[in-house]
């Protein structure tokens, strides 16, 4: 066992919104000089964009903030479940998704929300999907993935 909290981010396609999340999480714990105590990767509800690299617009506006999107789509897998310490869903849907997938108690308890990493007075209640909006959608998931990621580290 190698003693780090492995932590898997989702949203539905996993294109915008959780290899997003991958990317901001995997840069905070390296500026924190915690990164060798993670294991993050993200995975999609469905398989539609599998193989796929992330959206071209979530990628530019997370190189704008210096975040480097690298990873490749792909579905939620049952060996996900146990694998992971933490399966950390971007919405409402995302969650209902995972806990109809999770096959024991342990494995739902894995389950939690992004927006439990928000602070007290954040407006949003979900990381919001902006695959079809423009660019203060990528900016508000990438706003509210800095916050949730740096207050999971601090949760740690």
């Amino acid at each position: 066992m190698s003693g780090k909290t492995k932590i898997l981010f989702v949203c539905l396609g996993n294109i915008c919104r959780s290899a997003a999340a991958e990317a901001i999480m995997k840069k905070l714990t390296e500026k924190a000089g915690v990164a060798d105590q993670y294991e993050i990767d993200s995975a999609g509800i469905i398989n539609y964009h599998e193989g796929e690299p992330a959206d071209r617009r979530m990628r530019e506006h997370a190189r704008i903030h210096g975040y480097e999107v690298t990873s490749i789509s792909r579905p939620v897998r049952t060996t996900d479940f146990d694998y992971f310490d933490l399966i950390i869903g971007m919405d409402n849907n995302n969650i209902e998704d995972l806990k109809d997938r999770a096959q024991t108690l342990e494995q739902e308890q894995k389950i939690h929300a992004m927006r439990e990493y928000f602070n007290a007075d954040t407006q949003e209640d979900y990381v919001p999907d902006p695959y079809y909006g423009g660019a203060q959608g990528f900016e508000l998931v990438i706003a509210l993935l800095e916050e949730g990621c740096s207050n999971l580290i601090k949760s740690r």
